[in-house]
């Protein structure tokens, strides 16, 4: 049985919403999932996403395979890169603790680049808020410009081309002979 981690759409016409699911691969989008193990909101800025990192962890090291968007989504919330840091572990490269501390570290860093980002938007929502809908139209004040001496526009030659004629060749018109019905209607 293949395994997946895929979204599962919810909502409304045009305002989706997605639970982040492990289902079979042979069972429809909408339909039977085994394990329900976070949500994502495209429609907020930036994407509300909320996963349990510990289950997707499990079913990542059981062999679940992600779809592209949810690949994109543990990546994002730093699932993916744990998975990775405990591989290392498993190889013997570093301790656990070793591993818990860049992934701390990671989280730190990313969550104050996401709400730089939130914040950034919120302030732009603001700008635009503030802003005249309707922008007043200044008073040109015109300066007088000297005029430059025009220089006199030399004017170029006229170069005729050649008309090449070439000659056109008539097709005959053939006549097709009309049937008797045809002559006994037009008398």
């Amino acid at each position: 049985m293949a395994v997946k981690m895929r979204l599962q759409r919810h909502g409304s016409k045009k305002r989706p919403f997605y639970f982040i699911v492990i289902a079979d691969g042979r069972s429809p989008r909408d339909g039977k999932f085994i394990q329900k193990l976070g949500t994502y909101n495209p429609l907020t800025v930036p994407a509300t996403i909320q996963v349990d990192r510990q289950k997707a962890l499990d079913w990542l090291q059981k062999g679940a395979q992600p779809t592209d968007t949810v690949r994109r989504i543990l990546s994002f919330k730093g699932v993916l890169y744990l998975k990775h840091l405990l591989r290392g572990v498993s190889m013997g490269l570093f301790d656990e603790a070793a591993a818990m501390e860049k992934f701390t570290k990671w989280s730190v860093e990313h969550d104050a680049l996401v709400s730089n980002r939130q914040s950034a938007h919120k302030k732009v929502r603001m700008d635009r808020r503030d802003a005249p809908v309707v922008r007043k139209v200044e008073a040109k004040v015109e300066t007088p410009v000297e005029a430059a001496p025009e220089a006199p526009e030399v004017e170029a030659p006229e170069v005729e081309t050649p008309v090449v004629e070439t000659p056109v060749v008539e097709t005959p018109v053939v006549e097709t002979p009309t049937t008797e019905e045809e002559t006994k209607t037009a008398e």
